[in-house]
């Protein structure tokens, strides 16, 4: 116990008594405060989560692996979005771009995550979960931002892959991924994409495209325009294929690995900070993929208007490190 005797230095009694109640109280004050910041970020974090929920690492026999790096300090959630489930259609994921970042993006993000989550069960084809996506997307932007509706946008890429390795995609404005076969890196571009969901209607008739085959041991790579846009102190852009290559190169293409080098590469370039929101998404076609998967079995790929779009376009060839 503290006694005071007489006065303390300059400070009577009464002076002492209050100097340490008003330490007590701010003690008290900055513990309440610790303790309220805690739970908000629990809860913050519980919220990201079921939003952007982090991914198994095998999805219907594919080998998966993601991260997602946001603008924003603090946040784990920006405006870049992804999800895989595995349906009897085939494996399905998205990966889409909300206008803006950070946590003003939220609530777009989790609109089109909660459709497709629906979606990509119900429907038969990948126009129909589009479409779905599309009125979805339509119904929150006029809800939550009816004054600027029109300028409000979100880029997506959705793509399907069946049991024996064929691919189909739709694009709305999109990056297309790239291909890695071993060292071989490959930029799938079938078709011009649509233009980004929110800018124009869908056209009447949306016609998917094939991505080709993905080989067992061979891996997807689908991203944000975040990451092929990033600069460095010169205003140089990522050189997104020849590090795949050289990751490729260097690791073996377990998704874990890739995302790894690409997201080191990516925090050397741009100083650690992004100016954009950055996602990454790779699926591999790896050796948990069992022999008629349920769900994957007897599917074929359905090519709506697929022509010319079978194959990629002869102006893209393969990368390969130098």
């Amino acid at each position: 116990m503290i006694r005071f005797r007489g006065r303390v230095r300059g400070l009577g009694l009464p002076g002492a008594v209050l100097l340490a109640v008003g330490t007590g109280v701010i003690l008290h004050v900055r513990r309440t405060l610790v303790r309220e910041l805690r739970q908000l970020r629990r809860v913050a974090a519980a919220a990201q989560n079921a939003v952007l929920r982090p991914l198994p690492s095998c999805i219907g026999g594919l080998d998966v692996g993601a991260v997602q790096l946001s603008a924003e300090p603090g946040a784990a959630i920006g405006g870049d979005l992804y999800e895989v489930v595995a349906t009897e259609h085939g494996v399905r994921a998205v990966m889409g771009d909300v206008r803006g970042h950070g946590i003003g993006a939220f609530g777009t993000v989790a609109a089109v995550l909660g459709c497709f989550r629906e979606a990509a069960y119900d429907e038969a084809d990948l126009g129909g979960v589009l479409r779905r996506l599309e009125r979805a997307l339509d119904r929150h932007l006029r809800r939550e931002h009816p004054a600027s509706v029109a300028e409000e946008f979100v880029t997506l890429l959705l793509v399907e892959i069946r049991a024996d390795g064929e691919m189909a995609a739709l694009n709305c404005g999109h990056p297309w991924p790239y291909r890695l076969s071993g060292t071989r890196v490959e930029q799938l571009a079938p078709a011009d994409p649509y233009p980004p969901l929110g800018v124009f209607p869908l056209p009447d008739v949306v016609s998917t495209v094939g991505l080709g085959h993905l080989p067992p041991g061979d891996a997807l790579f689908l991203y944000t325009d975040g990451a092929q846009d990033a600069r460095d102190a010169r205003g140089r852009f990522f050189p997104l294929p020849f590090v795949l290559a050289s990751v490729a190169r260097e690791e073996p293409l377990a998704p874990q690995a890739i995302l790894r080098g690409v997201q080191s590469a990516l925090a050397d370039h741009s100083d650690g900070t992004p100016a954009d929101d950055i996602a990454l998404l790779v699926l591999r076609n790896g050796a948990c993929m069992p022999s008629g998967a349920r769900g994957c079995a007897d599917v074929r790929l359905r090519r709506v208007g697929a022509t010319s779009h079978d194959a990629p376009a002869a102006d893209n060839p393969p990368l390969t490190p130098p």
